[in-house]
């Protein structure tokens, strides 16, 4: 039983703290700066309001400012919910005043928590789990910034090579490595085929011989220099150059997530499942903390992870489901790319993916139910600590 509430309203030098009793008069508020020794004396102040154990702390952010708190905290065995910052603005819309102050955020955030019962309370991840979180992070900001310098590159060259620029919709890295050193239809033409495939496999391109060829053909339907041409292609030049940048540090990053990866004591059983491989296997620890256990039941899982709809049903509308407008986008991305590679590879995904197809939904909606399925799969894997067997799918009139 609890008899202090105490909220905190975070910010990036300082928070305010306010302390609330069991009848919701407040007790404590104050303002500390995100330094360590500030928040040791808050804490220990809110602590001698109550009895050991007694004191219950709530956040509306879990990370970055947020994280020297929730340490110290933790450290110290306090319990601690968590509020998102929308259900905190929305709740701040029942109270008395139309003030915005961080005084009155951090009341909002202790009362939440004193009349709520079903706030889930914050678990420290295990060190795995955090150093996946940071390195899949990074990883996916690499990722976008490596398509928003594709964009650029492409509207660049379009300005002075249209052909070449199509050219670009062909996978792999050959025609970035192209474009370092030969961004013109006269450059491409003056080089000619051979010494540009030349060229091109002392780079390590794929394809040479095409590439050269595609890209001498592309030169060769356009004789016309274009204003600003000289300027454009060295700035071709330098964005194709800084895309092959990103894929070296990507590339570095997997290396890196799957190393630490192997080192989670799931690793093992999770890569077992069809279509889970290390990386995809590493954002979902790091989605989930690595510890199932926190959310209790597979269900409450699947709703985390927006696989489980939620109804939506008023007056004499029912059964009206829709996916859940709160859910780790993360944790869907990789359950739903992992359940597209298991069609291609596992039999018994092959087989429930077309039996849904055939009971007529969308090729989305098909692989969402086969997400949802393999979810259960993986939940049961890691709680039995039990790699994945693959069995034959039952017929339909069995």
């Amino acid at each position: 039983m609890f008899t202090i509430w105490a909220g905190v309203d975070i910010g990036k030098e300082h928070h305010h703290c306010v302390a609330l009793d069991a009848r919701g008069e407040r007790r404590l508020s104050r303002r500390v700066g995100n330094d360590e020794p500030e928040l040791l004396e808050l804490i220990r102040d809110v602590l001698a309001l109550a009895d050991p154990g007694e004191v219950l702390w709530a956040v509306d952010t879990n990370h970055g400012s947020a994280a020297l708190l929730i340490g110290l905290l933790l450290d110290r065995g306090q319990p601690m919910v968590y509020l998102t910052g929308l259900t905190v603005h929305r709740a701040a819309a029942g109270y008395r005043g139309q003030s915005k102050t961080d005084a009155k955020d951090a009341h909002v955030i202790a009362d939440q928590a004193r009349m709520r019962q079903d706030l889930g309370l914050l678990r420290p991840g295990d060190e795995v789990a955090v150093d996946l979180r940071i390195l899949t992070s990074r990883r996916l900001d690499l990722v976008n910034d490596r398509t928003r310098q594709i964009n650029r590159l492409r509207e660049q060259l379009l300005g002075i090579f249209p052909a070449l620029e199509r050219a670009l919709t062909r996978k792999g890295r050959g025609l970035v490595v192209l474009l370092t050193g030969y961004q013109t239809p006269g450059a491409i033409r003056r080089i000619g085929v051979r010494r540009l495939e030349t060229w091109l496999t002392n780079r390590g391109a794929k394809s040479p011989s095409s590439l050269a060829r595609i890209a001498v053909e592309a030169a060769e339907a356009q004789h016309t220099a274009l204003p600003g041409e000289k300027l454009a292609a060295d700035m071709v030049a330098r964005i194709a150059k800084g895309v092959l940048d990103l894929d070296a540090e990507i590339a570095e990053l997997d290396a890196l997530i799957e190393a630490r990866f192997h080192d989670h004591p799931h690793a093992k059983v999770i890569e077992t499942l069809p279509g889970m491989g290390p990386r995809l296997g590493a954002e979902f620890i790091a989605a989930t903390g690595g510890d199932l256990t926190a959310f209790g039941t597979p269900d409450r899982l699947a709703g985390f992870a927006g696989l489980a709809p939620v109804p939506r049903d008023s007056g004499r509308v029912r059964g009206n489901l829709h996916r859940p407008r709160r859910y780790h986008r993360g944790l869907l991305r990789a359950c739903y790319l992992a359940a597209m590679a298991s069609i291609r590879c596992c039999p018994v995904s092959q087989h429930y993916y077309h039996r849904k197809r055939n009971e007529g939904k969308s090729h989305v909606q098909a692989v969402l139910a086969l997400a949802r399925r393999r979810l259960d799969v993986l939940w049961a894997m890691i709680r039995d600590h039990t790699s994945y067997e693959l069995r034959p799918p039952i017929p339909a009139d069995a």
